[in-house]
C-alpha cells in the first residue's frame, strides 16, 4: 500500500479521524432492526481533588438481565494526561476509545506537542456526535473525559450527550444507570480541598452504594479479585490505585454495614 498523497486544499493534517476518512478506511453507517442483547457498560464517576482528579468505574457489563463480564475495563487512559470512561454499549464505546487514543497520538507526532486538555474534550465530543445514527437505532455511547490542564494547573472533567454535546462541570460527575446513585454519595461528601487519598475513598463509597441498589453496577467481587478500576490524574500523570489499596477501603465499608 503506497502512502496517500493529499492536495493542500485537501490535506487532513494532525486529525487522524480526517485522515482515516480520506483514504476510505471509515466503513459506512449500517442499519439494523430487531432485538439484540448488546453488552452494556454502566457506571463510571470522575471529581476533581486539590491536585488533580480522579475517574473511577465498577467492572460489570450487562445484557438485558445477564452479567456478560464482571471485570470489563470502563476506564482507559488515552494519554500520559487524560483518561476516558465509557457507559452505554460496550462494543461501539471501546472502538471510539481506541480511536479517539490514536488521535491524540497523532497529533502528538504530527505537531511535535500534545494537544491541549480542550482540544481533547472537542476531538472526543466529534466523534459521539458521528455514533449518533447508531444511537438513533439504540447502540447509545455515553463518555466521560478526565484529565489534567497544565495550563490551568488543575484538573477538568467533561459529560456528554449522544448528540456530542460536552459539557465541562467544576466538581464531580457520574454516568450511566447508577449514576444518580453514585452523585448524591459524591455531592454529600465533596470538598474542593479533598486531598488525593479522601476523594479515592469517596469515589469508591460511591461506586460501593450504587452497586448496593443498581443490579447493573457490580460492586467489589473479593472473590475473584475483582476490584473498581480508580485513576488519578495530576501533574504528574495517570496512575492507576492498585487493587492492594482498594481492598482495604472497600473492606472498611462492609465492617461499617455490619456494624450498622
Amino acid at each position: 500500500m503506497s502512502m496517500p498523497l493529499f492536495t493542500p486544499s485537501n490535506d487532513p493534517g494532525s486529525n487522524f479521524v480526517e485522515l482515516v476518512k480520506r483514504v476510505g478506511l471509515t466503513p459506512p453507517h449500517e442499519t439494523w432492526s430487531g432485538s439484540v442483547d448488546v453488552p452494556h457498560a454502566t457506571t463510571c464517576v470522575a471529581l476533581r481533588f486539590s491536585h488533580g482528579v480522579v475517574i473511577a468505574g465498577d467492572r460489570r457489563a450487562t445484557s438485558g438481565n445477564i452479567i456478560s463480564h464482571r471485570a470489563m475495563e470502563k476506564v482507559v487512559q488515552t494519554d500520559h494526561y487524560s483518561a476516558v470512561a465509557i457507559s452505554g454499549a460496550a462494543g461501539p464505546a471501546m472502538d471510539m476509545i481506541k480511536l479517539f487514543s490514536l488521535t491524540l497520538e497523532h497529533f502528538e507526532k504530527m505537531e511535535g506537542r500534545l494537544l491541549s486538555l480542550e482540544g481533547k474534550a472537542n476531538q472526543l465530543s466529534i466523534m459521539v456526535r458521528n455514533n449518533l445514527p447508531a444511537a438513533m437505532q439504540g447502540l447509545v455511547v455515553m463518555p466521560l473525559f478526565a484529565g489534567y490542564d497544565d495550563v490551568d494547573q488543575q484538573g477538568r472533567i467533561w459529560d456528554y450527550d449522544a448528540t456530542g454535546g460536552r459539557y465541562e462541570e467544576r466538581e464531580f460527575v457520574t454516568i450511566g444507570s447508577g449514576g444518580t446513585l453514585a452523585g448524591t454519595v459524591i455531592k454529600v461528601g465533596w470538598r474542593s480541598e479533598l486531598s488525593r487519598d479522601a476523594a479515592v475513598t469517596l469515589a469508591c463509597k460511591s461506586l460501593w452504594e450504587a452497586a448496593d441498589s443498581d443490579s447493573a453496577t457490580g460492586g467489589p467481587d473479593a472473590l475473584r479479585a475483582v476490584y473498581p478500576i480508580v485513576a488519578t490524574i495530576t501533574n504528574e500523570g495517570w496512575s492507576r490505585v492498585d487493587d492492594t489499596e482498594l481492598s482495604p477501603i472497600f473492606e472498611s465499608f462492609a465492617e461499617e454495614m455490619r456494624s450498622r
